[in-house]
């Protein structure tokens, strides 16, 4: 064995410290895909998650975004950090990215941070093409508590002179993850809108939403937006006559806008009322993400190869 330096750290604290909050399915996609030469800690405020999150090579943290006082622990840990937690459910801003932006500025700061916010930030765009110079428009109460957690994040970079990335992910699809694919909507047998209603509709497969986090935290500029979607151009009603053709199925029926009032929930009538198609060239310039799957049917293709 050899002699470790005189003043040395140990391995274990000079290996590139990731921290990631809000460690879900794209969370644990991040984790699995970071080299291994990156040591990675997962904030979670749930110990049974502990065992799982130790066997796949990541230190678990007990902490609660929820709850401010048990967040300490987190400050210097991380170097870099991956932000994924959701806001709360109701109320207008996001206290949970707050209380994080706080803690994260206490003794040594982090080098970057990247956040993933959410499209609907842009709000309905009447099928414009969406760049990141767009100015936010965001309808739903929802989306602002998306707008407010970028906005403490961009604040936290500018001030505490580090690198905040914010990335805009529209729908996200995976033959792996719950509900991941179209499929068990179309069983369900739920309408789309007519042709004449219908609204453009952005996707990104996890795997590469997980990469794109990964090049946000080696690439991205200081306080950049990045629109993190794949070239798909499709409207919804669309792209559900894809899947069902793809998986031999009945395509869904087209429903009038006011019909589809009176059959569809609230949550899936807001994704209906916002029409846009991002443009994901920073994506690919800037952090120079080439896409596995850069269209949605490339992505379906690849689930019916995966069930066959």
């Amino acid at each position: 064995m050899y002699a470790t330096r005189p003043g040395a750290l140990p391995s274990r604290f000079r290996r590139t410290r990731v921290l990631i909050v809000g460690c879900g399915d794209v969370g644990l996609r991040v984790a699995q895909a970071l080299p291994s030469r990156v040591r990675v800690i997962a904030l979670t405020s749930s110990i049974e998650r502990k065992p799982q999150l130790r066997a796949l090579g990541i230190t678990p943290l007990t902490g609660d975004l929820d709850q401010p006082d048990t967040l300490r622990r987190l400050a210097a840990l991380g170097q870099r950090v991956v932000h994924l937690a959701p806001p709360p459910g109701q109320g207008w801003g996001d206290p949970r990215t707050l209380a994080l932006t706080r803690v994260l500025r206490r003794r040594s700061k982090p080098a970057v941070v990247v956040y993933g916010s959410t499209s609907g930030v842009y709000g309905d765009c009447q099928g414009a093409l969406v760049d990141e110079t767009r100015v936010p428009g965001a309808d739903s109460p929802r989306a602002r508590r998306r707008l407010d957690a970028e906005t403490a994040l961009r604040f936290l970079g500018r001030s505490a002179h580090l690198r905040a990335s914010i990335l805009r992910i529209p729908g996200i699809y995976a033959v792996d993850r719950v509900d991941g694919t179209p499929r068990a909507r179309l069983l369900k047998g739920t309408p789309v809108l007519q042709a004449a209603d219908d609204v453009y509709t952005n996707h990104i497969q996890a795997d590469d939403l997980a990469r794109a986090c990964i090049a946000a935290l080696w690439r991205g500029k200081p306080q950049r937006i990045y629109n993190v979607n794949d070239d798909t151009c499709l409207k919804m009603g669309d792209y559900f006559d894809l899947a069902a053709d793809l998986y031999g199925l009945p395509r869904p029926a087209r429903v009038p806008r006011d019909t589809a009032r009176d059959q569809l929930p609230l949550l899936l009538l807001s994704f209906m009322s916002e029409s846009r198609r991002m443009d994901n060239t920073r994506l690919k310039q800037e952090l120079r993400l080439c896409l596995r799957y850069p269209t949605v049917h490339q992505g379906l293709v690849a689930f019916q190869s995966w069930r066959a």
